[in-house]
């Protein structure tokens, strides 16, 4: 077989989407979301392998702040099942790696399936944290919980972007597995808050005031019935208060009864509060990944 490892330009975006649909089908990602990713983002650079015209395998790399000192550099490598074992993998990762050394990276973090923990480990890779992923049966929602006296639940329809923001910083930035890392503000408003596949009538917050303390942020593929919980939080000052059990109920219930029928999320394995609610919401662990770090 051969390959060719480039850039990835938008008019690729198909061939990445099936890329994505092949690794990780518990996600939420179509061509559209991706070739507007490929069009106007700027924190990652993002490479592929094409065979002729067929895209063979992804990779990324989320660019460190230009003021890092030797950084941690998270990346991420795919290669669909039929195309293993023939050395695509091996050459995206080579090329991340070069990118990575070139930008003054001192480490790498990556995310593995179980059935590549051998592909890292070999390539010099320590495995660290386990994530996982889990679904929920849509049908069997419960409905949603009461939300506390002196606030209130919005869709993200009457939200403005900056409140959003300003809540998703305060949560990604203590996420221990090093994944929940995001853009600038500028960039993040084109790419995630106009995401394509991002459903604002189905993304719910509680506010106190104008203040966004708990969160969910919901993408949907309609032809597939299903979501993916972006990322769900609720900032520091305001936990301990059930409220993301409030907005992920909520959110749920919203999707149960705009017809899609399975809900998909990742966690870290740690995160017992957040397994917690999931539990209680009837997810159920279907796969398992794990974070994965190499000294450069």
């Amino acid at each position: 077989m051969v390959f060719e490892i480039r850039t990835a330009r938008p008019k690729d975006a198909a061939g990445v989407a099936r890329v994505w649909a092949a690794v990780m089908p518990q996600l939420v990602k179509t061509a559209r979301a991706i070739e507007l990713q490929l069009s106007r983002g700027r924190s990652q650079e993002v490479l592929i392998a094409v065979d002729g015209p067929d895209v063979v395998g992804y990779a990324n790399l989320y660019r460190p702040p230009a003021d890092a000192e030797a950084p941690r550099v998270r990346i991420t490598v795919q290669v669909p099942p039929e195309y293993r074992g023939r050395g695509i993998g091996s050459a995206l990762l080579t090329a991340l790696t070069e990118r990575a050394v070139a930008l003054g990276a001192g480490r790498l973090l990556v995310g593995v399936s179980d059935d590549a923990r051998d592909f890292a480990t070999h390539r010099g890779f320590t495995i660290g944290r386990r994530m996982t992923h889990s679904t929920a049966d849509l049908t069997a929602a419960r409905e949603p919980l009461e939300v506390p006296d002196g606030l209130r639940l919005v869709t993200y329809d009457e939200l403005e972007p900056r409140q959003l923001y300003d809540a998703e910083v305060q949560v990604r930035d203590d996420d221990p597995s090093g994944f929940s890392g995001g853009p600038q503000y500028e960039e993040w408003v084109q790419t995630s808050w106009h995401n394509p596949d991002g459903r604002s009538d189905l993304s719910v917050a509680v506010l106190d005031g104008d203040r966004v303390l708990s969160f969910v942020t919901t993408t949907a593929d309609p032809d597939r019935k299903l979501i993916w919980s972006n990322l769900t939080g609720t900032i520091p000052a305001a936990r301990g208060r059930g409220l993301a059990k409030v907005v992920k109920s909520a959110a749920l219930a919203r999707a149960r009864d705009a017809g899609f029928t399975v809900a998909s999320t990742g966690n870290d394995a740690a995160n017992e509060p957040m397994l917690a609610v999931n539990r209680w919401l009837g997810y159920r662990e279907t796969s398992g990944a794990w974070t994965a770090e190499k000294a450069l």
